[in-house]
């Protein structure tokens, strides 16, 4: 069953995935000629903001009765890279926090695409 609610929910966290890969890849190379960017891009609160963001509406947006297991893979992998991500010790921070957010806009575009099917 397709709602407005959960489309609008699975368009919310796939363009929220899209920001956080804008922020990692894009404003490093912004950042290199403006030290007030370069501040911003570097500030670990971003990535806690956006993690938190992401929760819930994944949560809201895949939570529901015979939900594929695939998806809920998917998008708890995602959400792990990201956390992996603001690891005080890491050395792959860009490259978990892409490859996170890569799995859970992928999470929500499959759930996207099973909801307008039906």
């Amino acid at each position: 069953m397709k709602t407005a609610s959960t489309s609008l929910l699975d368009a919310s966290a796939i363009s929220l995935s899209g920001l956080c890969m804008a922020h990692c890849l894009a404003l490093p190379l912004v950042a290199a000629f403006s030290p007030l960017l370069a501040a911003w891009a570097e500030a670990e609160w971003v990535h806690v903001a956006v993690i938190l963001m992401a929760a819930p509406l994944s949560a809201m947006a895949l939570w529901r009765r015979g939900q594929r297991p695939a998806v809920i893979a998917l998008a708890v992998g995602g959400l792990s890279l990201m956390g992996l991500g603001l690891w005080p010790f890491h050395t792959h921070e860009t490259l978990l926090t892409v490859a996170g957010s890569l799995l859970l806009a992928c999470a929500h575009l499959v759930n996207w695409r099973r909801r307008h099917a039906h």
